[in-house]
This record gives C-alpha cells, sequence and structure tokens, in this order.
C-alpha cells in the first residue's frame, strides 16, 4: 500500500512549481504588453523634459593661475658683510625711506677714514706747490728786471721762467690727484651709506629671508633681504592654453575666484598677454595678467585662482540646455566647413556654430527697431503642449557647452524634450540616452 502511493507524492511538488512558473510568465507578458501599449498611447512617457528658464549666460574662457603683486622689489645688498640687524618682519607695512636691515660698517668707515687722510695729505702738498708756484713767478720776474738793465745773463732769465712753468704743472698734478682722492672717498662713503638698508617704496614685507648674524657676499651673488609689495593692487597670472589665447584681448572683462571663497567673483580686465609661452607636459601656455583693486587685503600673494575671461554675455535671456536644439532642415545652409560636417552629420548644435561672432550677434539683438527677434541661428525643438508634443522653430543666439540663449519661439515656463529616460539597470552606468529624433529623421540623438 506504501509503494503504490510514493509515485503520487513525488509528482505533485513538480507539477505545483510548473504551476507557478508559467503563472509568473503570465504576469511579466501581461506587465510588459501593458508597458508597450501605454508608451504607444503616450509617446512622452520615456522622454525627459526640461522647463524654460530665465537667466544670465556667459561664454568664457577658463584657466588657472595664481596672485602676485603689481608693483614689488626685491631689497638687495650693494656690499659684502655681516648683518648687524634686521629691523623688519613679515607683514610688516613700510613706508619708502625707512630702515630696513644694517651691516657691519667697520671696515667701511676705516675705508673712509684712510681716504679722508690721503685727500688732507694732497690738499697739504697743493698748498706747498701752490708757494713754490708763487716764489718760482717772483723769481722769473725779477730777472726779467734785471735782465732789461743788462744785470743778468738770458741764460737766467730763461731758467727762471721754466722753474716757474714746472712748479705751475706741480700744482696742476697735484689738484688732479685731490680730485682722484676726492671720488675715491665719495665712493668709499657711499658704500659705507649702503651699510645701511632703506626701503625704495611704500608696501609690506612679504619676504624676509636674511637672517641676523648672517654674511651676506654681494660680489658673488646679490642677496636679498627683504622682497615688499604694494598690495593694494594684485595682478593675476591665468596660464591660457594656445587652443584659446588668440580669443584673449586686452580691455577684455575678466573675473576670478580663490580656493578660500569660491562664492565670490572679483572682477578685472586684462592687463596683457604675454607672447613668452611656456611649456607644461607639452601643453603650451601663454601668461595673460589681469589686474584686480585689492585695498581691503583680502587677496594675498601666491593665492591660486581660477580665472574667467568673458568673450560674450547675455542678460535675462531665454535658456534652454543645448541637447534641446536639432538643426532646422528648412535654414539656409551655413558657410564654412565646420556647419557642413554638423549638417551633414545632423548633429546638435556646438557652442561656436554661429553664422556671426558673438559680438555682431549681440549688436544685433540689441538693435532698437524691433527686428531682433529675427536674429540668430535657427533651430527646431519639441514642446510640451495640452495637444501633445510640437516641434517648434527657434532662434538661438549666444551658446555655451550646456545651455543656449533662445531670442524668439519659446517662452518661460514651457516644457521642452531634452531627451530619452534612461534605461540601463540601476546601479549600473550606462550611456546616456538623448531626446528622440524628429520628425522626418531631421537629426542624430544627441
Amino acid at each position: 500500500m506504501s509503494e503504490t502511493t510514493r509515485p503520487a507524492t513525488s509528482r505533485t511538488p513538480r507539477r505545483r512549481w510548473w504551476l507557478l512558473a508559467l503563472i509568473l510568465a503570465l504576469v511579466i507578458a501581461g506587465a510588459g504588453f501593458a508597458w508597450k501599449r501605454a508608451k504607444a498611447a503616450d509617446p512622452a512617457a520615456n522622454l525627459r523634459f526640461a522647463t524654460v528658464e530665465q537667466g544670465d549666460l556667459e561664454k568664457t574662457v577658463t584657466a588657472v593661475g595664481s596672485l602676485k603683486a603689481k608693483e614689488y622689489v626685491d631689497v638687495g645688498t650693494q656690499v659684502s658683510g655681516r648683518i648687524l640687524k634686521i629691523q623688519v618682519a613679515i607683514g610688516d607695512r613700510v613706508a619708502k625711506g625707512d630702515l630696513i636691515a644694517e651691516i657691519d660698517p667697520t671696515v667701511y668707515a676705516s675705508t673712509v677714514s684712510k681716504d679722508r687722510a690721503n685727500l688732507d695729505n694732497l690738499k697739504a702738498q697743493l698748498a706747498q706747490r701752490q708757494a713754490e708756484l708763487v716764489l718760482a713767478n717772483e723769481q722769473a720776474a725779477r730777472n726779467e728786471r734785471m735782465a732789461a738793465a743788462k744785470a743778468v745773463s738770458e741764460d737766467t732769465v730763461q731758467q727762471a721762467q721754466s722753474a716757474a712753468r714746472v712748479a705751475a704743472a706741480a700744482v696742476q698734478s697735484v689738484g688732479a690727484q685731490i680730485k682722484a682722492a676726492q671720488a675715491t672717498l665719495d665712493g668709499d662713503l657711499a658704500n659705507l651709506s649702503y651699510t645701511k638698508i632703506y626701503s625704495p617704496m611704500d608696501g609690506t614685507v612679504v619676504v624676509q629671508d636674511t637672517r641676523q648674524g648672517q654674511t651676506v657676499n654681494s660680489t658673488q651673488s646679490v642677496a636679498v633681504v627683504a622682497q615688499i609689495a604694494n598690495l593694494d593692487v594684485m595682478t593675476v597670472w591665468a596660464q591660457v592654453a594656445e587652443a584659446d589665447i588668440s580669443r584673449i584681448t586686452p580691455g577684455m572683462p575678466a573675473y576670478f575666484t580663490t580656493l578660500g571663497a569660491p562664492e565670490r567673483r572679483w572682477q578685472g580686465s586684462v592687463r596683457q598677454v604675454q607672447p613668452t609661452p611656456t611649456t607644461t607636459n607639452d601643453v603650451v601656455l601663454y601668461n595673460v595678467l589681469v589686474d584686480v583693486d585689492n585695498r581691503e587685503r583680502a587677496l594675498l600673494p601666491a593665492m591660486t585662482v581660477q580665472a574667467f575671461f568673458v568673450l560674450a554675455k547675455a542678460k535675462d535671456a531665454v535658456l534652454v540646455p543645448l541637447g534641446a536644439l536639432k538643426p532646422d532642415p528648412a535654414s539656409p545652409p551655413a558657410s564654412g566647413e565646420k556647419r557642413k560636417r554638423r549638417d551633414k552629420a545632423g548633429s546638435a548644435p556646438k557652442p561656436d556654430a554661429a553664422d556671426a561672432s558673438e559680438g555682431e550677434k549681440r549688436k544685433r539683438r540689441e538693435k532698437p527697431d524691433g527686428t531682433s527677434a529675427q536674429q540668430g541661428t535657427p533651430y527646431l525643438v519639441q514642446v510640451k503642449t495640452a495637444q501633445g508634443l510640437e516641434t517648434r522653430p527657434v532662434r538661438v543666439g549666444l551658446t555655451t557647452r550646456t545651455q543656449a540663449e533662445v531670442l524668439s519661439g519659446l517662452s518661460v515656463g514651457e516644457e521642452i524634450v531634452v531627451g530619452e529616460k534612461s534605461t540601463a539597470p540601476v546601479g549600473k552606468a550606462g550611456p546616456a540616452t538623448a531626446a528622440p529624433r524628429m520628425p522626418g529623421g531631421m537629426g542624430p540623438r544627441l
């Protein structure tokens, strides 16, 4: 009896598992069928939308740089010797003419004393030579009178005249020696004065490497006692890549942020584009200098900054994501190989894909004759309306890497298609799915 019932009990669980699997498959198939019907009934169900916004748009070139004082000077030593005393420290404010440091003056003072003694000796010799000259002149005059009376010979007169000329030459020689000695004394006095080092400008001590008691040798290298900088005006030294340097011009507006205060913008303008490049890791970079007011002392030398050079900007503009724009096949073909390649591939607009420069487009938009809405580059967007999706032509002005300025065709608050919802599994990164093609295959997905 027990042997006849065992096969029946072993088949019953298998039948139940098969039944559960069949039910699960039917449920999955039904859900997929319902999802497909819902998608077919509502084409916008799998699309991503963005709201048209209003705001400011800037097209910039970015670069990394550092801060330096616009005016600074390395105060060095002009004489060698031991530093007796340093009068300043880093951070001290100094005025022009303030004493910074003193070098031991013993050797230079001794040299000056020797020069003065030599000069006094030469002045005494000059007095002697001048007295001899007076005597020689008197003797020559007396012999001339006696020769007139036939009291002395002509030879005696000539000897007296020669002695007078020799005495005059001796006076001139000593006078020249005195001038040379005076020049030597002046130079040694200058060296003695150089033992006291004074500030050549108003500013702040930002570097002070020399220590008290240290011996400096100016004949081999100029020892920098301190660096004094005027921190009222700072200069950004931004390194711009060679691909962007042609768009940077003197006078262009610029701003920058610091690591310590990334929320604050410091405004300035380009003072100079230096033509001498530097190469870092095979990248050619050019220094661009931007001056900024720093009287509040919030900026310090060597700070790292991120600089932004404003190529063009639009204020209170209607803004959309760049990926929402599609080329308009009905618009006239653009000039240039870049535009031809883009139209052939049907790609999305690029930031620089405008027929005219950004400055020219801004001028057209600012015309007071009411024709600004007709300017710009034509594109198409898909707009969500109460009746469904609507393909609408728009005019686009300024573009950046992520956003575009719409001159006409859209209003703030409207919803536009920017792409498809991602179908990648949760937790796995997949390629971004862009917006569907426009009707008629007018462009690939972004």
